[in-house]
């Protein structure tokens, strides 16, 4: 169940693109939050079975790299997201998946920290409200943008948070070759 929930994620991330590309918001609201919740399913099984490893995480962190991505390209084609916030969580997502990546080679599993998880909510959530796009004014900007900004902040600061750990999860991963 655990490996199929990942699956479901990356099967869903091409037709949410394709239903955001094409205008059709409520189904791609739909299947984005199918896959979403997919991802807290993942994890709930994993810990309750107890069957988490370090490639499981990374496959699973993958995945939700890869529904975030390709949620965002659609959202910025469709003028729904602005360019450098899509640059932003996208080169965070590439670069710490690199060096999970790395880690789990090295049989190291790096966890996902609060404001990790925090993160994904958050970007889960902007997606959604941007998928949606609900654009109750808020000042200069509509709430679906306000959402995508804040999670950029927290992509941004989820990134330090991860950079400061790695030296110690880099070390451990040395030690365990």
């Amino acid at each position: 169940m655990v490996n199929f929930a990942t699956g479901l994620r990356l099967v869903l991330t091409p037709a949410v693109l394709a239903l955001v590309l094409a205008g059709i918001d409520t189904w791609a609201a739909l299947l984005f939050v199918v896959a979403a919740v997919t991802d807290y399913l993942d994890g709930y099984l994993a810990r309750r079975w107890r069957v988490v490893s370090p490639a499981g995480s990374f496959l699973d962190t993958t995945a939700d790299k890869i529904l975030v991505t390709g949620a965002l390209l659609g959202l910025l084609t469709v003028g729904r997201a602005s360019a450098w916030a899509v640059l932003l969580i996208v080169a965070r997502e590439l670069a710490l998946m690199g060096l999970r990546g790395s880690a789990a080679l090295g049989g190291v599993l790096v966890t996902a920290s609060q404001l990790g998880r925090l993160k994904t909510a958050v970007q889960f959530l902007a997606i959604l409200l941007a998928i949606l796009d609900v654009d109750l004014p808020l000042g200069p900007l509509p709430l679906y943008q306000w959402a995508i900004w804040v999670a950029v902040a927290l992509t941004l600061g989820s990134a330090a948070q991860y950079l400061r750990r790695w030296p110690l999860e880099a070390g451990a991963a040395g030690e365990r070759r």
